[in-house]
């Protein structure tokens, strides 16, 4: 961290009241204030859940479909072919093919941000998974990006999909849009990746669940949520 970062980011700090949660549309007004980026930053929201993610049903992952989108543009692969290929084009992919699309994969190409995949490719699809799985590229059921409605998962790529998933220590952090948003739109997205999460609560967590939630920019400080306004 450079010493001009450090500086900012102490200053957007002391603008914070850390002993207050605040309420979502509050919190979003003051990430955008307090951004001091010189590029338009993205806006995350953070869940720390009481969950046990050595349990496989204590493992949250799957997509949501932002209403006012990312604000990211997305380059999106398609493993298909036939009818599903021409789906795909027609979709808006940037990338369709299969056996010639997997041997540039594993030469090490990965120009791309979402990889989708008709089931009947995943065999193959699966031989470069030490080259996707890496990045987050590798197609899954659960994310909607192993699916024959490729135009679906194409338009929702293109149109703000985002996708979800703990982490070892039971985080879930989520893209709810760009700083240059308008407050009411992030907090709109914000709110929509809450339901999902708060509707995705494992039948076998005891007590609270959410710990906290924060909502933050790129390389900003943290804004705590008062869960009940999500």
């Amino acid at each position: 961290m450079s010493k001009k970062h450090s500086k900012n980011y102490l200053a957007a700090a002391e603008k914070i009241d850390a002993s207050k949660k605040y309420p979502l549309t509050d919190a979003t007004s003051l990430v955008k204030d307090i951004s001091f980026t010189k590029f338009d930053s993205n806006v995350e929201i953070v869940f720390d859940l009481n969950v046990d993610t050595t349990k496989a049903d204590q493992q949250l992952r799957g997509a949501i479909v932002l209403p006012n989108g990312s604000g990211n543009a997305k380059k999106v692969a398609v493993f298909a072919e036939g009818d599903k290929a021409k789906d795909a084009v027609k979709a808006g992919a940037d990338f369709v093919g299969t056996d010639e699309l997997v041997q540039k994969v594993q030469a090490g190409w990965t120009d791309f941000d979402v990889a989708i995949a008709t089931p009947d490719q995943m065999a193959k699809v699966g031989r470069i998974g030490r080259v996707l799985g890496p990045k987050g590229l590798m197609p899954n059921p659960k994310e909607g990006t192993v699916t024959m409605d490729v135009t679906k998962a194409v338009n929702d790529a293109k149109g703000g999909q985002v996708t979800y998933r703990t982490d070892k220590n039971g985080n879930v952090a989520v893209p709810v849009g760009k700083v240059s948003f308008e407050s009411d739109k992030l907090s709109q997205n914000a709110k929509a990746v809450s339901s999902v999460i708060l509707g995705a609560r494992p039948s076998t967590v005891k007590g609270t669940y959410v710990l906290s939630a924060h909502l933050a920019s790129t390389m900003g400080p943290g804004v705590e949520l008062d869960v009940s306004s999500l």
